[in-house]
């Protein structure tokens, strides 16, 4: 989009926050960048030209508008709706896959030469990975600067930074301010104006005074979103499919535990007409940008609900649903192996019977936490430590116990790979060659854990009720085809069709 010059000077001029992410504006004259919604007067067309990221403002120079926090955008919804090569590779480095593994490790997961890596991520986001990497680290330096009282060089270090050095000059040329300036600025509460759509700063008190006290060393922020998000079917379904033990809805929040590269964590999530309140706690601080990530991700916070909704209500079917309630998002997950698990634990069988499987194998092969602020006791166990468990303790049918540990097994092997890094196609192939997945089961997956927007549950009991009283075409075929007018978002319609029906899933927890 940011090759349109006139459709960009339009959105900035009419501060449409709805553009937020999809570009920034570089304006000539001052040397800064900017979201398109930023609320200062807009700069003279000629003063202007647009760039696709942060990245490629900062790699030519300009520096972040201390008004409008372009830093704090909501990610471009391009990402999370393709599969391709280099919106696999955002999704690495927005993981810190390059401050972890280097650009070759990030070359290796997505089987192309760094070389190649660097062309196709130039070609489309104006910066190589090195740069997107950069200006990660510079957003992750800036929450913790703001947000926790870290000294700078644990700061440096936990953003990512390899030395002192390059964070204290990645962070002027960023921000313009040094380290401390930046603190001193987040103490003061002057860095805190608000642009659109909820992206306020970080904050380490929550929203408005109301959130649960935290525990010591817990970060608080912001999660942005493109409105409008309807937290009814989001959060409803998280919490009635929640985990005993590694999930729980408490006090108006969504809780959770987090296995990160570095240590584990606990997040709560609280939904806010204009944002969604995280507040964090870490072993490593580390982990930080991996869990944010993560929890965007599951929430489907960079979705652009305008253009999804947009395309569903041309369906006269569709239209009333969307009208009564837009902005539904897809809940996904935080681990797509876990996700994977569960899904064959619940296969055929009820909510509440999914959740009992699943708290059993986590009390059996989890690994414990302590939580200072609720109930939650484990870490999900990953494939490995699932890889030893005895069939014969499963109380499951035998041939469930087979689909689960072959799953398991190739998890833990390396032969099967779900993540951000996923080929979509690809994996919905290894996942259909194992036994006892069907159809179900492999969309499911590749709706939740995988991301894709387009995946489609057309054998789903819920889904064909539903489709047959919006006089809708009940047979798996017929739907299928009646659902091609709705493609590239046919995950959307699911959630749609499935709110029709009172079922826990579709109700905010009291």
């Amino acid at each position: 989009m940011y090759t349109d010059t006139e459709r960009c000077v339009r959105a900035v001029r009419s501060k449409d926050a709805r553009f937020d992410g999809w570009f920034f504006t570089a304006v000539l004259t001052t040397g800064i960048y900017c979201r398109p919604s930023c609320p200062v007067v807009p700069p003279k067309a000629e003063n202007m030209t647009f760039y696709p990221s942060a990245a490629a403002c900062q790699q030519a120079g300009f520096r972040a508008c201390k008004r409008c926090r372009p830093d704090t955008s909501p990610g471009s919804p391009e990402w999370n709706a393709r599969a391709d090569t280099v919106a696999r590779a955002v999704r690495l480095i927005q993981d810190g896959v390059v401050d972890r593994e280097g650009v070759p490790g990030l070359a290796g997961r997505l089987g192309y030469s760094a070389r190649q890596i660097e062309r196709q991520l130039l070609a489309e986001l104006g910066a190589g990975p090195l740069a997107l990497a950069r200006a990660q680290r510079a957003q992750t330096a800036r929450l913790l600067i703001e947000t926790t009282g870290l000294p700078m060089a644990d700061v440096a270090f936990a953003a990512g930074f390899s030395s002192i050095r390059s964070f204290n000059d990645t962070v002027r040329e960023v921000f313009a301010l040094s380290p401390s300036e930046l603190r001193a600025r987040g103490t003061r509460g002057t860095s805190g104006t608000r642009g659109t759509s909820g992206t306020d700063q970080a904050s380490t008190r929550g929203t408005s005074g109301t959130e649960p006290t935290a525990t010591p060393g817990a970060i608080s922020l912001r999660l942005p979103f493109r409105a409008p998000l309807n937290p009814d079917n989001l959060f409803g379904h998280l919490a009635a499919t929640a985990v005993p033990g590694v999930e729980e809805w408490r006090d108006g929040a969504y809780r959770r535990t987090l296995s990160l590269p570095y240590g584990h964590g606990i997040v709560a999530l609280t939904p806010r007409p204009d944002h969604i309140a995280c507040r964090l706690s870490l072993t490593d601080p580390r982990d930080l940008t991996l869990a944010i990530s993560s929890c965007r991700r599951m929430l489907d916070l960079d979705a652009d609900p305008v253009a999804v909704d947009e395309q569903l209500r041309a369906d006269p079917q569709l239209t009333p649903l969307v009208d009564k309630a837009p902005g539904r998002r897809v809940p996904r997950t935080v681990d797509a192996a876990e996700f994977a698990v569960r899904a064959v634990l619940g296969q055929q069988v009820s909510t509440a019977a999914a959740r009992t499987h699943a708290a059993r194998l986590v009390t059996a092969h989890g690994v414990p936490v302590d939580d200072l602020e609720g109930g939650l006791t484990h870490l999900f166990p990953a494939p490995q430590a699932l890889a030893a468990l005895d069939p014969e303790a499963l109380a499951l049918p035998r041939s469930r116990r087979t689909t689960l540990t072959t799953l398991v097994a190739a998890l833990a092997d390396g032969s099967l790979r779900l993540g951000p890094d996923s080929d979509w196609d690809r994996a919905r192939e290894q996942l259909i060659a194992l036994p006892g997945f069907g159809p179900w089961t492999v969309e499911v997956i590749a709706m939740r854990a995988l991301g894709d927007p387009d995946a489609f549950l057309p054998t789903d009991l819920g889904m064909r009720r539903a489709a047959a009283n919006l006089g809708l075409p009940s047979t798996p075929a017929a739907l299928t085809a009646r659902a091609a007018a709705w493609r590239p978002w046919r995950a959307y319609a699911v959630q749609y069709l499935w709110a029709t029906e009172d079922h826990a899933i579709n109700h905010l927890p009291v």
